[in-house]
């Protein structure tokens, strides 16, 4: 996802890479912090594949540069674009940031694609605690925190269903 979030800022325009990590940094949020020990290797590996470019920034001096999208670059983000992964579609966080740039897409009817695959994750039945192979539900669960997490997550789950399937343009099913 790291390498999703920095092609997707480069096709928003180029970025010297401190603001660039800046930017990275503040869409994973502390959880997952961005470091220096993974951005720079990332980008290392973009430039080498010919999807970004580095050049130095004039304005700076020579020891900082700006980076920005190649064609090649481009291509590549609106692919993992229109094709994530399915850990990109399920893990939250990972799923933020293909909906970070999902606009990006050019054509709705790709960008609804995504959402449907999200959307089809959203409703299967699932949990954080299971009793042999069944779902455990909240209002089962006696700890209080366990109980709070899984209510939680029910609230998060129907809102983004229902954003979804706003933006889809589709009516809420009879009884979610």
């Amino acid at each position: 996802m790291l390498e999703l979030a920095i092609l997707g800022f480069l096709a928003e325009g180029a970025l010297p890479g401190h603001e660039l990590r800046r930017r990275v940094s503040h869409l994973t949020g502390y959880t997952r912090p961005v470091s220096d020990g993974s951005l720079y290797p990332a980008i290392n590996r973009l430039a080498k594949a010919g999807l970004l470019e580095r050049r130095a920034d004039p304005q700076s001096g020579g020891a900082r540069y700006v980076l920005s999208l190649t064609e090649a670059g481009r291509t590549e983000m609106l692919d993992r674009l229109r094709k994530p992964a399915d850990h990109e579609i399920t893990d939250h966080t990972r799923f933020h940031t293909v909906l970070s740039f999902l606009s990006l897409l050019p054509d709705a009817a790709e960008r609804h694609a995504v959402l449907r695959r999200r959307l089809l994750f959203l409703e299967e039945p699932a949990s954080f605690f299971y009793d042999g192979d069944r779902p455990v539900r909240a209002e089962e669960v006696a700890d209080p925190y366990r109980r709070g997490m899984m209510l939680t997550a029910r609230a998060t789950s129907r809102a983004e269903r229902a954003w979804i399937r706003e933006e889809l343009g589709e009516a809420p099913p009879e009884n979610p």
